[in-house]
């Protein structure tokens, strides 16, 4: 039987959620970094100079304005999803893309046996409401087939709207 009800936290929790985990990239991220750049750099020798360079770059007020740009677009997705009864598929996109990267915050952790920033919250916040709210949407028969399309999908988005978010705040943060 499917309940066509969606209450309010499948939608609007995406924000809370994002915000939880967001708070602890915001404590841990800019000083993790610096502190660990030069082990990275030397770890990940494949990576580009270009990729060094820019994280090198980010400082805390830069990072807390990115983190600000990307409150606006979880933001606009959770109230997308309200709106819509979750049908929307800009908010559906962002539970998804959401969740994804909670997996890609562990691979991170994987990769420099780790704890990184956002690795904390990603197992105990992030996947588990992603799974939870895709299970409400499931269930209220609004929940759109996701596959591997949609998985690359998602993960893109995600990697886009955090570059977008960057590349906004080191635009804002001479202003500031």
């Amino acid at each position: 039987m499917t309940d066509t009800r969606l209450e309010p936290l499948a939608t609007y929790g995406l924000f809370l959620a994002w915000a939880v985990h967001d708070l602890e990239e915001l404590a841990c991220g800019p000083r993790w970094l610096r502190e660990n750049l030069p082990g990275l750099r030397e770890r990940f020798p494949g990576v580009p100079e270009a990729v060094w360079k820019a994280a090198e770059g980010v400082d805390d007020r830069e990072f807390a304005l990115a983190v600000g740009v990307m409150a606006l677009i979880v933001g606009g997705a959770a109230v997308a999803g309200g709106r819509s009864g979750g049908r929307s598929a800009f908010y559906q996109g962002a539970v998804t893309g959401f969740g994804l990267h909670g997996l890609v915050h562990l691979a991170q952790a994987a990769a420099v046996r780790g704890v990184t920033p956002g690795s904390v919250t990603s197992p105990l916040v992030v996947i588990p409401f992603s799974l939870w709210a895709r299970g409400r949407l499931r269930r209220a028969g609004v929940l759109r087939p996701v596959g591997l399309g949609g998985v690359v999908a998602g993960l893109a988005v995600a990697a886009g709207a955090t570059v977008v978010s960057h590349a906004v705040a080191r635009r804002l943060a001479p202003r500031f």
